[in-house]
């Protein structure tokens, strides 16, 4: 039986202001077993960043929990749409940022940073600045800043969504193989229904805000190769993304 690392158990939100309140998460219970890539879509403005927010610790929920297994040890990591790196420093600082503020700096850290740099193909880029570099590459550079803390959970909120189709594709499935291959836990927001169904081995559908979820959609694809963009060309590819669609797109339609 798989381990879950990662259980949220009923948990509801909502914002409130001047106006008076938005509903933002309903009653989300869901686990995410150790190693796995989890994929969460749905309508644009359901909740799903504020999901991610309030895993992260960034966000209380009203009520429910979020219970992390061995939550003194397991760190979580978040990448974000934009990749934030520091332009006044090069990209080997900008990589050890996180080390520096929590004081973690040693030369295993270093060594660290050098092989993801290494094989991520940027060990030659590591001393020029952020705006020297394609966004491709600073994509790249924004996860090997939060590979170097190790963490045990990564959240990514919809990272690629900055790039180009092209660059995105190729660097959705860079990122993608990086982490399968690290063994990282993962969560991925995305509204991109090809880039969850080949990243991920589970989608979660989440309705219109307030976000309850609606479907839960495992995927298994039939690969010759196993690799995100491969995973496009597997038979059972259309008709999850069909699926997909059709759960996403009765969403606006009930709406309107």
């Amino acid at each position: 039986m798989n381990q879950p690392i990662l259980a949220c158990e009923d948990i509801c939100f909502s914002y409130h202001n001047l106006n008076g309140e938005t509903n933002a998460l309903s009653h989300i219970s869901f686990q995410v077993d150790k190693g796995e890539f989890l994929a969460i879509v749905g309508p644009s403005g359901c909740g799903k960043s504020t999901l991610l927010s309030i895993i992260a610790g960034l966000l209380r929920p009203e009520s429910g929990k979020i219970i992390l297994s061995d939550a003194d040890t397991v760190r979580i990591g978040y990448m974000l749409q934009q990749d934030h790196l520091l332009e006044w420093r090069t990209i080997w600082k900008n990589i050890l940022l996180g080390p520096e503020i929590t004081k973690t700096l040693s030369p295993e850290k270093e060594a660290l940073a050098l092989k993801l740099l290494s094989d991520y193909g940027l060990l030659k880029f590591k001393d020029k600045k952020p705006g020297e570099l394609s966004g491709g590459m600073k994509q790249r550079a924004a996860l090997i800043r939060t590979m170097v803390m190790e963490p045990g959970l990564l959240l990514l909120d919809e990272p690629f969504s900055a790039l180009d189709y092209q660059t995105r594709l190729m660097v959705s499935a860079d990122i993608g193989n990086i982490i399968r291959a690290s063994g990282i836990t993962a969560i991925l927001i995305t509204h991109d229904l090809s880039e969850a169904i080949s990243l991920a081995d589970r989608i979660l559908v989440l309705k219109k805000r307030p976000a309850t979820i609606k479907r839960e959609i495992p995927v298994h694809l039939t690969l010759n190769e196993n690799s995100p963009l491969a995973a496009r060309s597997a038979p059972e590819f259309q008709e999850l993304f069909t699926l997909l669609w059709k759960e996403i797109s009765d969403e606006y339609h009930e709406e309107n």
